[in-house]
């Protein structure tokens, strides 16, 4: 199965570049388009000064132009987007396609003083629930939030679905290159799972902070390699999925089937 990463900076309503995108990547048999963390929307320190009224009409025509393109093109878009209910701003992930649209509420929410999305956006605080899962052309996919692969409850959806992939959007900054690379190779090696990590590009400039987005979109292999990623300019990646590859893994080193004879005994 061939999956895209899209590498991009915000997108405004008015750009055409999801429509250039959306066709490069229907010419090349891409069924799966995987968009960074504040695309469709200004980055988080713009949003909070940006008007209720104007994020909801920012994301309601993004959310259109998403569908037109996922009918047009035949293809699954699963980007991150916020949503406005009775003016309250909720963080979603939202899986396009041709014929649907689902949304998953983002669980887990950055909330340090210097980026409080916690505090700003209406996500309920609750047990934990899965994440979003689905199948797509023999494949079952998770999708996280970037922030949300810290938390092992989600992780063991993943193991407990027997999820082929997870996909995560997201807006890494400052310092952390090397840190989320050791993460989610970590996490695709012990899972035995493939992971598309989408990151945003770009700069904002606040009177403290110069935040850097560099990119480094990637692919990790259910063995824990990174098979292909991006530099610090947009860009578009276009991998295949090999599902003999995660069989192979998975028998190879047995992680789940050591859990399974565990459940079995109990």
């Amino acid at each position: 199965m061939r999956i895209a990463l899209l590498q991009l900076p915000s997108i405004g309503m008015g750009s055409n570049k999801l429509e250039n995108y959306a066709r490069v990547a229907h010419q090349k048999g891409v069924k799966l388009v995987l968009m960074g963390e504040y695309l469709l929307n200004p980055f988080f320190k713009e949003l909070v000064q940006t008007p209720v009224s104007m994020i909801s009409e920012q994301s309601t025509h993004q959310i259109e132009t998403l569908k037109a393109l996922a009918e047009k093109y035949d293809l699954v878009f699963v980007a991150p987007i916020v949503t406005v209910k009775k003016k309250e701003c909720t963080k979603m992930i939202v899986k396009v396609g041709p014929r649907s649209v689902t949304y998953y509420p983002q669980q887990f929410l950055i909330n340090y003083p210097h980026w409080n999305e916690e505090k700003f956006f209406a996500n309920p605080i609750e047990p934990v629930k899965p994440p979003m899962i689905f199948a797509l052309e023999g494949f079952k996919f998770a999708v996280m939030g970037g922030f949300e692969t810290h938390f092992d409850p989600l992780w063991e959806t993943v193991d407990a679905k027997n999820v082929d992939a997870v996909l995560i959007p997201s807006a890494s900054t400052f310092e952390s290159h090397n840190r989320w690379r050791e993460l989610l190779k970590t996490r695709a090696f012990t899972h035995n799972c493939y992971i598309l990590r989408a990151n945003r590009v770009g700069e904002y400039f606040d009177e403290k902070h110069a935040w850097k987005f560099y990119g480094d979109s990637m692919v990790i292999s259910p063995d824990g390699d990174v098979e292909a990623d991006l530099g610090n300019t947009e860009e578009l990646l276009i991998v295949d999925l090999d599902r003999k590859m995660i069989s192979e893994s998975r028998k190879g080193w047995g992680f789940k089937e050591a859990i399974r004879k565990r459940n079995v005994s109990q």
